[in-house]
């Protein structure tokens, strides 16, 4: 009888828990890069140059990759499936060139989730350019809740490592 009550209180736990967590993210990381807005927006806002810059199309270079529309454009698409990366879409959704780019960001694999990919470059008059890359989205209750925490963490460092590829790849 005892174990049906741990039972009980661990299941409890496990639902309530995740109802008190937040139901949403926010990732927001920023970076000085010696180059022009145009330059860095053209990096960002094309997505055939995805590839070239983002931390996850890296851990996976042989995942496979499918662009669609006039880049630079909204509808221009990435979409990618791999073993590590999963399933997902990357869709440009509206841009003020060369200074914001807003991108809906469509996971399928592992997990279904939406999240929007909002980047906004600012001149800084010395011919360099403050990027700033702001992602937030949903997380599904009760798992992604339990794991915001991690995945808050995890999110963070692949973005800083994101920001450094598309500086180094501006920069050169």
């Amino acid at each position: 009888m005892i174990v049906v009550y741990i039972l009980i209180v661990i299941l409890g736990l496990f639902f309530i828990i995740p109802a008190l967590m937040p139901g949403k993210y926010t990732i927001e990381k920023s970076i000085v890069i010696n180059a022009s807005p145009d330059r860095v927006y053209n990096n960002v806002a094309d997505l055939n140059n995805y590839r070239d810059w983002n931390p996850w199309q890296k851990m996976e270079p042989g995942a496979k990759a499918n662009i669609s529309g006039t880049p630079k454009t909204p509808g221009h698409k990435f979409e990618w499936e791999g073993k590590k990366i999963g399933q997902g879409s990357l869709t440009i959704k509206a841009l003020n060139p060369p200074y914001k780019a807003d991108i809906e960001l469509e996971f399928i694999k592992p997990w279904k989730s939406i999240a929007s990919d909002n980047w906004t470059f600012e001149d800084l008059n010395n011919g360099s350019t403050k990027v700033t890359w702001h992602n937030h989205g949903p997380l599904a209750y009760p798992m992604a809740r339990l794991m915001g925490p991690v995945i808050n963490k995890n999110l963070s460092h692949q973005f800083e490592q994101g920001l450094k590829n598309l500086k180094e790849m501006c920069e050169k």
